[in-house]
């Protein structure tokens, strides 16, 4: 088991892409500390993932509130006894075209996706610090290369690209791998919403010719969180069918 008795903390971990590194950390042995602002969502992966004997936290928690972040990461040391790896995921969108974005749109989103993740990297970066080992992953977007309507999103995407590149200089002397991952067209409840006629464009565009699945994504979450990724810090690596290719 390539995760056994590692303990990780998943934000946005109540449905999709999430969730869906949530169940594949438990399979593969790790204690899982996992957070949503969907409670019943949150309760759901919890049941399954114990239900398949795995040990695991669910809470209730919002990334902008740092007071919630310190609760949850005490109980989880006080339960699991210490963090290895942190997964940045919760993320949201507020997408509109910038002359009519509202500045609460604007704001909601830098919050959540750029700083929710430092908020949850100084909760948990001193206990990594200590002992000298860590895994950092935090979930950019193949769309930080920007798209109509998503100046907010694709700026706070592009910025955790910077965010993580610069953690990874800091933290490498500790023994602490940074690295984050870009998601393309993904199959999710964001997914579901869009028109037809859009996502058969993003197949068109895709060399793949397909949306991914969450699991796939959290295939590569695996890969990075597990020690096979010793050497790998400081990167940005896609998953997105080959949309971007450098």
């Amino acid at each position: 088991m390539r995760l056994k008795d590692k303990v990780a903390v998943i934000t946005g971990a109540g449905k999709g892409i999430g969730a869906a590194i949530a169940k594949r950390f438990a399979a593969e042995g790790a204690k899982l500390v996992i957070c949503d602002l969907n409670e019943e969502n949150v309760q759901d992966v919890v049941k399954e993932i114990e239900g398949r004997g795995g040990a695991v936290l669910g809470f209730k928690v919002d990334v902008t509130d740092r007071s919630a972040i310190e609760s949850m990461v005490k109980q989880a040391v006080s339960d699991f006894g210490t963090i290895d790896i942190l997964v940045n995921n919760a993320g949201i969108v507020k997408d509109v075209m910038l002359h009519k974005m509202k500045e609460e749109d604007w704001d909601i989103v830098m919050n959540v996706n750029l700083k929710g993740a430092f908020n949850m990297v100084q909760a948990v970066i001193g206990i990594m610090r200590e002992k000298s080992y860590g895994k950092i992953i935090n979930v950019s977007s193949a769309g930080r290369f920007g798209n109509v309507g998503q100046t907010n999103y694709s700026a706070s995407k592009e910025a955790i690209v910077g965010f993580t590149r610069s953690l990874a200089k800091e933290a490498g002397g500790k023994g602490i791998n940074v690295n984050a991952i870009a998601p393309g067209t993904i199959v999710t409840d964001m997914y579901a919403g869009i028109p037809e006629h859009i996502r058969d464009m993003m197949k068109y565009i895709t060399p793949l010719a397909r949306a991914g699945q969450p699991e796939e994504v959290a295939n590569l979450c695996l890969f990075l969180a597990s020690d096979e990724a010793s050497y790998i810090t400081g990167q940005c690596i896609h998953c997105d069918g080959g949309i971007f290719m450098p």
